[in-house]
């Protein structure tokens, strides 16, 4: 009786999680429709509400910015509009930092997660899957004695949490493994292997 218990367990567990996870990702990405106009919105045309249209709505926006900013008019408006944001004391640093992580993050220049290593950590004697996020600036580079890089180690099974490293570089191995088959091995605790 145990062991079926724990087989359903196993199987439905999944498959609720993500069921919940895209529909919270769906239900706000449909707050968009909030910027349509009453009478052109599906509750008033057709009813009732069509799941997923918010979220086409979204995709199209995020689409359409992209588009027209990647001008030389759309880079000045865009300039314009930072140079604003910037302006305004709490937003300023609030919007500078959101940038930074996600220019770094999105772009195709950008070097978050290069490689995946195994590093040293929490001690010595033992061993954890980070990644390769760059090397330490000049300012603290010249504060360490040898060549040091930056390693981030994500909590298992949250990877949005962890720990920013500054290591040896003779410490640290670089592994033979994409960036994400080392991040589904941490979420699932070492339990799926990378072949």
């Amino acid at each position: 009786m145990r062991k079926y218990f724990i087989t359903g367990l196993l199987i439905l567990v999944p498959l609720a999680i993500t069921a919940w996870v895209l529909n919270i990702i769906i239900s706000t990405m449909d707050q968009s429709l909030l910027i349509v106009p009453e009478r052109w919105q599906p509750r008033t045309l057709i009813g009732f509400d069509i799941p997923g249209l918010g979220t086409i709505l979204t995709v199209l926006i995020v689409f359409i910015t992209g588009l027209l900013t990647n001008n030389l008019v759309g880079n000045f408006v865009v300039r314009q509009w930072e140079k604003l944001l910037h302006r305004i004391p709490v937003v300023s640093s609030l919007y500078g930092s959101v940038k930074q992580v996600s220019d770094t993050l999105f772009s195709d220049s950008g070097n978050a997660f290069r490689k995946a290593v195994l590093v040293p950590y929490p001690h010595a004697g033992s061993r954890t899957i980070g990644f390769l996020t760059g090397a330490p600036a000049t300012e603290v580079q010249k504060h360490l004695d040898g060549e040091y890089i930056s390693v981030y180690v994500p909590t298992t099974p949250n990877p949005t949490s962890g720990f920013f490293l500054m290591m040896p570089k003779k410490d640290v191995i670089e592994l033979d493994m994409s960036v994400d088959a080392a991040l589904k091995y941490i979420v699932s605790m070492g339990v799926v292997v990378p072949e």
